[in-house]
């Protein structure tokens, strides 16, 4: 019998696996949410991130510092 995991195949992805600059979809399967708590979370100032366009991208950096993981973010100018 096949064991069953709570996770899907692609929320099994390491950190590492991700691009440096996230967009809110990859967001939110790295952190496990729906992408509308990730702009949730971007509304609120609690990752930080960069406008392109109309779009939003979210550099890895800014959500490993969220999870507190690793914080190295520059100083805002």
């Amino acid at each position: 019998m096949k064991k069953q995991t709570l996770y899907g195949r692609k929320s099994l992805k390491r950190i590492q696996d991700y691009p440096d600059i996230l967009t809110v979809e990859e967001t939110g399967e790295l952190l496990g949410v729906s992408t509308k708590t990730v702009y949730k979370l971007i509304k609120e100032g609690e990752i930080k991130t960069k406008r392109v366009g109309r779009a939003f991208r979210i550099p890895k950096s800014n959500v490993t510092c969220y999870l507190g993981i690793e914080c190295k973010l520059p100083e805002d100018r």
